[in-house]
């Protein structure tokens, strides 16, 4: 166990006394964590895996403001959204960047009776959307905005000069639209650094991952999954983000544990990183938004170096974990060669795919896309009242936790002393407005050059130089294999500052390592060698961890034993040619 989280446990058994519980560390509970937190109340963070491993680690990467929801008639949604994606662009500007958007167009009118339809609730069908109804959409959008614009207005583009940007557009094209949104590069570490900031800024608080909280009787019982230890805990409040499971794990938080009226309906959401030279050439930088041809609305956009592809939108009745079949591959894949038609695009491309359970409201809609993508709380009487937060996007999530830490406050007779609407968040704190800036003061402090330099600002902002301060202290700052990004020194501070429990901590979230495709079974040795030192773990503890992890690859994200063995050949060979003399 690491030494972190032995402070926090400790912390937690000596004082066993919080105003409020959080269960759930996906985004909503991390964000009403902290909101709660800067209140001055004492908050206990608890977390069944990882901070941000489920339906929060599996989103589209986008920061949106709903475009789509307006043909719902969510104008009140889309007008949060866009201003939560603009704060989100000035609060974490290291996670959070501007992405041009382009909407390929290939009629004038179609859908223009569908859409009144829709907005009058007199039907779930989609159907194909011609530039009037889209020209519409986008000018509500700009108008919504019109006060304090952060982003550029939308424009129209005739076929002629879509095709000089985007050659490579299916055949039939009459117009393109393109207006901006942004994408996020790393939302498990965003959702992190929140975590870090609070407990900075109220180390009365504590976080514990790997734990469950449960009621037994008129006591709640807080056990840690790493040791098996029980401790018990007492609360004024409990607030439930546990969003998909949300159904199943109220009957473990009641004191009755009688069976409640279902709050959330999941959807199933799948996608593709695809490494393809062609395409991410063809993309030309923005992201396209486009429709297959069920006439659901799929996206395509330029990711890391790779491209990031989908997605799906199946309902489901129960919440487990989920993995992109076959089927949903194939659909993603088929669409974006009706897109794309001349580029040859090939299951073989793929270097990783996820998916998750959106926790939306519960809905009869025949249409999974009319599912409306807000957000409400649900009190639930009982002698420790429990506050649920139903549905919520990645983009609204401050939101949320403002709407729901008002109504913890109003329960606990406590008045708000802060807010967040224009709180930095991490390595957003003092990021300059150039990020050469950062780069240029990080290559001047340090041992490093512009490659590295850059790597750092990208996955940790301003806290860059508390990362490479530590990496020289500790003396070794050699690359984890030949050529990566990542060094030793660097995974070290991870696990002594990230509250790492796992190797799958490092790999799948602490680092974009498996979602780019970089990740081969000699990273895998290298990092396992490093946490297990850190850690006190055992040999049988290190050799059971690599194996759940390359398990854990192998089931969920698509990446076989056999691709990890092959890009061990692959980066060698890279390294063979770029040390021959020229």
């Amino acid at each position: 166990m690491s030494a972190q989280r032995e402070d926090i446990i400790e912390a937690i058994s000596h004082d066993p006394d919080f105003d409020v519980i959080v269960v759930g560390g996906g985004i909503n509970g991390i964000g009403v964590y902290r909101d709660l937190a800067l209140q001055g109340l004492r908050v206990l963070l608890v977390e069944r895996k990882d901070y941000c491993s489920g339906c929060s680690a599996a989103p589209s990467r986008m920061i949106h403001g709903g475009l789509r929801y307006l043909e719902n008639g969510e104008f009140g949604l889309v007008r949060e959204s866009l201003a939560e994606r603009d704060g989100l662009l000035r609060n974490a500007p290291h996670f959070v960047q501007p992405l041009p958007t382009t909407i390929p167009i290939v009629s004038l009118f179609s859908g223009s009776l569908n859409a009144v339809a829709s907005f009058l609730r007199y039907t779930d069908k989609p159907a194909n959307r011609g530039a009037m109804p889209i020209k519409f959409g986008l000018s509500l959008y700009d108008w919504i905005t019109r006060k304090d614009r952060t982003l550029p207005k939308h424009r129209f583009r005739s076929a002629k000069a879509t095709r000089k940007l985007w050659p490579a557009l299916m055949a039939g094209l009459r117009y393109s639209a393109t207006y901006y949104d942004a994408w996020i590069s790393h939302p498990e570490r965003l959702g992190l650094e929140l975590i870090i900031d609070t407990m900075a800024q109220n180390p009365r608080c504590a976080a514990l991952n790997y734990a469950t909280l449960e009621r037994k009787g008129s006591e709640y019982f807080l056990s840690d999954h790493q040791t098996g230890r029980e401790y018990s805990v007492r609360t004024k409040t409990i607030v439930n983000a546990t969003g998909a499971w949300l159904d199943e794990s109220l009957g473990a938080l009641t004191a009755d544990k009688k069976p409640l009226e279902k709050l959330v309906s999941g959807t199933k959401g799948s996608h593709l990183i695809l490494e393809n030279k062609a395409l991410l050439e063809a993309l030309n930088g923005h992201m396209m938004f486009y429709e297959n041809r069920d006439g659901r609305v799929c996206i395509v956009f330029p990711y890391l170096g790779k491209v990031l592809a989908g997605s799906t939108d199946i309902r489901v009745e129960n919440a487990s974990r989920v993995k992109c079949e076959e089927h949903e591959r194939d659909y993603i894949l088929s669409s974006l060669s009706l897109l794309f038609p001349e580029i040859e695009i090939a299951s073989e491309q793929i270097v990783f795919s996820y998916s998750g359970i959106r926790p939306l409201p519960r809905s009869d809609h025949n249409f999974t896309g009319r599912i409306s993508r807000g957000h409400f709380t649900k009190r639930i009487g009982s002698d420790v009242p429990q506050f649920c937060m139903v549905g919520g996007k990645w983009t609204t999530f401050r939101a949320f936790a403002e709407q729901t830490t008002d109504e913890v406050l109003k329960e606990l007779g406590h008045d708000r002393s802060k807010h967040t609407s224009t709180m930095p968040i991490g390595g957003g704190r003092n990021f300059p407005e150039n990020a050469e800036t950062l780069i240029d003061e990080i290559i001047q402090n340090y041992s490093v050059g512009p490659e590295r330099a850059a790597h750092l600002a990208r996955l940790y902002g301003t806290r860059a130089h508390d990362v490479q301060a530590y990496c020289e202290a500790r003396g070794d700052d050699r690359p984890i294999v030949s050529g990566s990004s990542y060094t030793a020194g660097e995974i070290a501070f991870l696990v002594a500052n990230e509250f790492v429990t796992s190797l799958s901590d490092i790999v799948l979230r602490r680092t974009d390592l498996a979602i780019t495709g970089q990740l081969s079974s000699q990273m895998i040795d290298t990092i396992c060698q490093i946490t297990s030192k850190m850690n006190n773990w055992s040999a049988a503890k290190a050799r059971q961890e690599k194996q759940t992890l390359i398990a854990e690859l192998q089931n969920f994200y698509g990446v076989s034993e056999d691709m990890l063995e092959t890009r061990n050949h692959i980066r060698s060979d890279q390294c063979d040619q770029t040390q021959k003399p020229v």
